[in-house]
């Protein structure tokens, strides 16, 4: 699992207009420490650092270590907040974890031996990813920064869906928690969409896919 910390500052100026004079300083981030037992924590957390953290997907499926006015407070990211239209984070989420009890979180899918996934590679279907992430349950000591998928025996047709994913001990997958309906799939290899030549001719393009010749 990788390793993250933050270093933070308390923020004692709140509200609006706090926040605007913070974003057009441009060198923090505003943030909150929420969850367990004390209170809501507004804090400033250095932009550099965080936008660097932000970066790698592992990020969002880790622990964090949050350190405030020298002391360290472990957390997962909940929620970012961006400006609608800049390149910004505005607000970060963060929910305090304790060892002792069970979070609730997004873990990436890797797929692998995408090349070698038997359906596409021999029997001419397209791999379709369902979902690119699952939500899953477990201690913060078992989190895993991601689950893998291999796809390499997948063939023409079939699904993996998932009850399908070898889980690591002590993680669960919260859809399954709530019956067999809910298994979805992730991945599936399908039959190639074919075009034919009369819904070419509505796309305007004649029957060896060129652009038709305008009156």
């Amino acid at each position: 699992m990788s390793h993250y910390t933050l270093t933070a500052n308390v923020r004692t100026e709140l509200g609006k207009g706090a926040s605007r004079r913070l974003r057009r300083k441009n060198e923090q981030v505003a943030a909150i420490i929420y969850g367990g037992e004390a209170e809501p924590l507004p804090i400033t957390i250095d932009k550099p650092a965080f936008y660097k953290a932000i970066e790698d997907e592992a990020f969002f499926s880790s622990i964090v270590d949050i350190e405030v006015d020298g002391k360290s407070q472990q957390v997962i990211i909940r929620d970012l907040q961006r400006h609608p239209y800049k390149a910004l984070i505005t607000h970060a989420d963060f929910m305090r974890v304790d060892a002792t009890h069970e979070i609730t979180i997004n873990v990436p899918l890797h797929f692998l031996n995408e090349e070698e996934c038997k359906g596409v590679k021999d029997e001419g279907g397209v791999l379709h990813v369902l979902s690119n992430d699952v939500q899953v349950s477990c201690l913060p000591s078992k989190l895993p920064e991601y689950l893998e998928v291999d796809v390499a025996e997948l063939g023409l047709g079939e699904t993996i869906h998932l009850s399908d994913i070898k889980l690591p001990e002590g993680l669960s997958l919260v859809e399954l928690s709530h019956g067999e309906e809910h298994d979805a799939g992730v991945v599936s290899v399908t039959h190639p969409t074919v075009v034919r030549d009369d819904e070419l001719a509505g796309e305007g393009v004649d029957e060896d896919g060129e652009p038709k010749d305008e009156a």
